[in-house]
């Protein structure tokens, strides 16, 4: 009997098969179920939406009834579209059956929905770019940032190709953040048995070595590897730079708080980390 709740977030872009890989390798490691979500815009599956109204000079109700009847068949066609999308994931996910999962198909604003159905999740999943994005680099989508910011769980994003995570390298600064993330490493199985970096970008002091230290014992109580790292610079710089050419990694770093106002003072380290890295991100609210 599964104990634990995934939430991957598929939209048909090239991001949502990797998405649905990290889902099966997070599903297995945790024993967890795992619920697909395509959400489709307010408009998108709509039967009913009423063109009268764009319509002026006497046109003729032949035509009004063409342009219902169309958008009719586009929002049967979206329809469609978003179950066959939750069909392919499910099939990537479990091809076997080995892996429990559900697939709803959902219509509305996507974060609204996510937030009313995460209390029960332990992880979501998302692509870090959208079907509207591509794969633009520099740029994250706009469903993305929405649902990191707004989230109080455990996210996951997923890069562009899946590969089998081997190695953690944390993004560590002894901060409440940091802290919470090497818990949680060494609390859950998703991490269990594999190699962690502690990695502080700045200038090394006796405080953050003795953090650091502190931090690799906790790991090693649980039979996890940790080693440390201290290099001078920005974090997105040399995190980037550690990541760029590391196959089998995962960043896990800490998110980027609640607070809006903070946000627009003080711009988002998490945020340019993000844009920079191109392995998985593995994001503690």
């Amino acid at each position: 009997m599964t104990e634990h709740t995934l939430i991957a977030l598929v939209d048909g872009s090239a991001y949502s098969e990797s998405v649905c890989y990290y889902a099966a390798w997070a599903a297995k490691r945790l024993n967890a179920k795992v619920k697909v979500y395509h959400v489709m815009g307010p408009r998108e599956g709509s039967d009913s939406q009423d063109l009268s109204g764009a319509i002026r000079l006497g046109a003729r109700s032949r035509l009004l009834k063409e342009l219902s009847e169309l958008d009719e068949k586009r929002g049967k066609l979206s329809q469609e579209q978003g179950r066959a999308i939750l069909e392919d994931a499910q099939g990537i996910i479990s091809p076997n059956g080995e892996v429990d999962v559900e697939t709803r198909l959902r219509q509305g604003d996507l974060l609204d929905t996510i937030l009313s159905k995460e209390e029960n999740a332990d992880l979501i999943l998302i692509g870090k770019r959208g079907e509207t994005r591509g794969s633009l680099d520099g740029h994250l989508g706009s469903n993305f940032e929405q649902i990191v910011r707004g989230s109080h769980k455990p996210i996951l994003v997923a890069n562009h190709a899946f590969k089998t995570i081997k190695n953690i390298l944390v993004a560590f600064n002894g901060g409440t953040a940091s802290l919470k993330a090497v818990d949680y490493i060494a609390q859950s199985p998703l991490f269990s048995g594999l190699e962690v970096s502690l990695v502080y970008a700045g200038k090394e002091t006796p405080k953050i070595e003795k953090s650091m230290q502190e931090a690799s014992e906790k790991l090693a109580a649980v039979n996890m590897v940790a080693k440390t790292v201290i290099k001078d610079g920005t974090p997105e710089t040399i995190l980037s730079q550690m990541t760029k050419n590391h196959d089998n990694q995962i960043l896990v770093m800490g998110g980027y708080g609640h607070s809006w106002l903070r946000t627009l003072l003080t711009g988002s380290t998490t945020t340019h980390t993000i844009q920079s890295c191109k392995v998985p991100i593995f994001i503690i609210n």
